[in-house]
Order: C-alpha cells, then sequence, then structure tokens
C-alpha cells in the first residue's frame, strides 16, 4: 500500500506528524526524499508536491493520498474517492477584486479577466454562476495582478485575509472551502489495508481534544458521579484490586478538554478522590 504525502510546503510537517501519531512511524525516509519505508512492511510513503498527488493516486503510482481538497478538486480526476476530512489545512478559494473597483458581485465579471492558479475550480465556478469571464492562468504572485493592469479579479486562496488586506483586495464571494483529506483510489477501497489506514488516522482525529479521567469513587457516591460526567457513552465502572471489602470502585470517562475544569470539581464535590487527568494519543469509536 502506497500513500503519496506532500513533500514540502505547509502541508508537510502536519501530515508527517499525523502519520506518526497514528503508528505509522517513517523509517529510512530522510536520505531519500522520493520515499519512506514505515513499521507496517505493507505501507509505503512517497513524497510529491501537493498538486501531483491526485494524479498519483489516479495513475496507480500510489492507492492513497493524502492532499488538500482544493487539490483534488483542480486536478479532476474522476476515479478518487474521499475517505477522510483530516480537518487540518483549512482554507478558502475566493474570489477577489480590487477594493476600490467595481467589481462588487459575479455579475460584474461577464467579459472581464480573472486570473487564477486554479484554472479548473474557477471554470466551474463560473460556469455555475453563468457568468463568462476570460481566465488567466498564472504561477505565482496571484494577488499582485489586478494591481499591474493583467485581470480585474482573481480567485485564490485565503486562510487569514491577511495578505488580501495588504493587497487592497477585497472578497466578493467564496468559491470553495478546502482541508486536507485522506482519498483514495476506487479500485483499492475494499482492500483492507485501507480500511486500516483510515481507522488509524481516524483514531488520532477522534482523540484531539479529548481527555481521560480516573478516579475512585465510593459505591455510596456512584450514582452522583455518574450524573455529573459529560463522558462518551457514560463512564466505565471497574472493581479496585486492592479494595477487599468493595467500598470504593473506579470510573474511568473520557470527556472533552473544555470540559474538564469544572467536571473535576463536580466529581471532587460528589464524592470523588484520586482524580487523574491524562491526554489521549488515538480513541477508536
Amino acid at each position: 500500500m502506497r500513500i503519496a504525502v506532500p513533500n514540502k510546503g505547509r502541508l508537510h510537517e502536519p501530515t508527517i506528524d499525523l502519520l506518526e501519531r497514528a503508528g505509522l512511524h517513517l523509517e529510512n525516509g530522510a536520505d531519500r526524499k522520493l520515499y519512506a519505508d514505515t513499521v507496517d512492511p505493507d505501507v509505503t510513503v512517497l513524497f510529491a508536491r501537493a498538486a501531483d498527488i491526485p494524479e498519483y493516486v489516479a495513475d496507480g503510482a500510489a492507492d492513497l493520498g493524502i492532499t488538500g481538497f482544493d487539490q483534488v478538486q483542480e486536478a479532476r480526476v474522476d476515479n478518487v474517492s474521499e475517505l477522510l476530512d483530516l480537518e487540518f489545512g483549512r482554507c478558502r478559494l475566493v474570489l477577489a477584486a480590487p477594493e476600490d473597483g467595481d467589481t462588487n458581485s459575479v455579475a460584474d465579471l461577464t467579459g472581464k479577466t480573472v486570473a487564477t492558479e486554479f484554472p479548473n475550480i474557477t471554470a466551474d465556478f463560473f460556469a455555475d454562476t453563468g457568468v463568462d469571464p476570460d481566465i488567466v492562468e498564472v504561477s505565482g504572485a496571484t494577488e499582485l495582478t489586478p494591481h499591474v493592469e493583467m485581470a480585474d479579479a482573481i480567485v485564490d486562496i485565503t486562510s487569514t485575509g491577511t495578505t488580501l488586506k495588504m493587497n487592497r483586495l477585497a472578497v466578493v464571494e467564496e468559491v470553495l472551502a478546502s482541508s486536507v483529506r485522506l482519498f483514495g483510489r476506487e479500485d483499492v477501497l475494499d482492500d483492507p489495508k485501507v480500511d486500516e489506514v483510515r481507522t488509524a488516522l481516524g483514531s488520532v482525529k477522534q482523540a484531539e481534544g479529548k481527555r481521560y479521567l480516573m478516579m475512585n469513587v465510593p459505591q455510596d457516591r456512584l450514582e452522583a458521579v455518574r450524573d455529573v460526567i459529560p463522558g462518551l457513552g457514560g463512564p466505565t465502572v471497574m472493581d479496585i484490586a486492592d479494595d477487599e471489602d468493595g467500598e470504593k470502585v473506579a470510573v474511568h470517562a473520557v470527556v472533552d478538554e473544555s470540559d474538564v475544569f469544572e467536571t473535576i470539581t463536580a466529581v471532587k464535590e460528589a464524592g470523588a478522590s484520586d482524580i487523574l487527568v491524562t491526554e489521549i494519543e488515538r480513541l477508536v469509536e
């Protein structure tokens, strides 16, 4: 099973970190640059440009790919399927125009010029709106094109909007919302290894923002403690090995990180003691 991942840029480090946390530790990859083995002998990681990964998967050079949804849409590959939203690398493709110009809506661009690094997504967007501008593909510095009279508007990626503001551009309309996704070629989706990889990556995402609570609770206070724990599916109650009289039980629960402070206070008031909070690396639901 070959997984293509970004070889550089803002998506590279988060992707490698996700693979490591999912248990797919990379081996012998630092020197080769093009690929790396993993601790799973059946899984190899290939390094490629984020924009090329959809084609790697579609053409069979890789079986799975991790890259932005925008790159998949731009590639227009028709034999790959999205398997999991990995929920990082969030950004938007937006239609933007000069703040002091006369473009205030999509309709204002009829017969005008739009510059972009995403000509296919841009063409699809305007086809849906019924507007037919001249689309010019550029390879960089898209936000400068309206100021050098190359274009009347642009379609470009933005995360915070800072670059647009610096270049005196205003968003006219959102074209596409994107994040990093796991996707696979359709003819390998039934392979058990695909499900293993998806489950491993998904378990890391499930664990984010969660904490594991452990505590001892007197039997006669168990219901009171249960009532104040906002756990996933309810807490787990277990006997304590050294408690020969059975007066206490161990209570374990998974809670949102944002609920930890109030939950600790609540269970302590309800009678719990020896409360321990730990991070969760992976969570399979």
